[in-house]
């Protein structure tokens, strides 16, 4: 039997850094090559991987006449590789080099006969060292570390769902973008923003111009880093109405991080509280309600007023 875990399980970024680091830059590999085979959605959503019941899949990609999948299993701790005819193929999960990890996914999509070509170097990270297939100084991997950030991803994505479902304009998918390593869902006012600036490390100005073309409130969570070297949930609104970083949110301890343009909600906050779903509502709600209402969004028309039947 599969030990019991801890629901919000604790996961300081000092302790997992290193895997962190390594896992980051593997999700970027498996999301490359769904992206490599998918069409474009707009505000790249083809590019995203989602959580699953085991870790993280790209979901069904279209290949020729059929698809296949990529997980990251995070309860065996294998990358399992499954394709529509009902091949499969898999490998672990275990302390090995980005390059290494990039060959055997290559080797493996060979294997089934599926031929991908991907953009093998890192996006959105500063300054990385190498390219995918020459890097061999990222190559930790604690599984139990893998596995608490999984278990929390299943925790955020069960309660973003519920935040989710109270929209009824466009929003956006749960899920997880392997470009910045965060899990997200965004909300849309229907109406065209302003040109984005750019200037992401290593992406494109054009792929944040697309992505950032409409009004949005978004949220999310990501492990950490920078000015904030802790895990958290973050918020924010582009283009960002006046008021909106001295808007009064909840709950206690979120406040406005001057260094990201965001709402940052410590995750030992939500981890720590009485109620961890409840805590994590009210910051998802609070902040969207502060960019809805500087920003004259048609509340009435974008929001859930529905409910079905008992």
């Amino acid at each position: 039997m599969p030990q019991a875990r801890e629901s919000w399980p604790s996961l300081p970024l000092a302790e997992w850094e290193a895997t962190y680091e390594t896992l980051h830059l593997w999700t970027q590999i498996v999301g490359k090559v769904r992206m490599s085979q998918m069409p474009w959605i707009n505000h790249s959503w083809h590019v995203a991987l989602y959580v699953s019941a085991r870790g993280l899949t790209t979901s069904l990609i279209p290949y020729e006449q059929g698809g296949f999948e990529i997980e990251f299993d995070f309860l065996t701790h294998q990358l399992h590789v499954r394709t529509a005819d009902g091949r499969q193929r898999a490998f672990p999960l275990a302390p090995t080099s980005v390059a290494a990890f990039y060959r055997q996914v290559m080797e493996t999509l060979e294997e089934l006969g599926i031929q991908v070509q991907i953009l093998a170097r890192p996006v959105e990270i500063p300054d990385p060292i190498r390219r995918f297939p020459e890097d061999e100084a990222h190559a930790s991997y604690d599984p139990e570390a893998a596995q608490r950030c999984w278990q929390l991803l299943v925790q955020a994505h069960r309660v973003f769902t519920a935040f989710r479902a109270r929209f009824s304009g466009k929003v956006s998918p749960v899920h997880f973008f392997w470009g910045a390593f965060d899990l997200a869902v965004t909300r849309f006012s229907g109406r065209s923003a302003p040109k984005h600036p750019g200037g992401i490390p290593n992406c494109a100005d054009w792929v944040m111009e697309e992505a950032y073309s409409q009004e949005v409130s978004s949220a999310g969570f990501w492990p950490g880093g920078g000015a904030h070297p802790y895990p958290y949930f973050y918020s924010y609104a582009y283009p960002e109405p006046t008021g909106y970083a001295t808007a009064a949110v909840a709950p206690e301890g979120a406040f406005y991080s001057d260094a990201f343009g965001q709402f940052v909600l410590p995750y030992d906050r939500v981890r720590e509280s009485p109620n961890p779903d409840d805590a994590l509502l009210a910051f998802l709600q609070s902040t969207y309600e502060a960019a809805a209402e500087l920003g004259d969004w048609d509340r009435a028309a974008l929001e859930v007023a529905w409910a079905p039947p008992a």
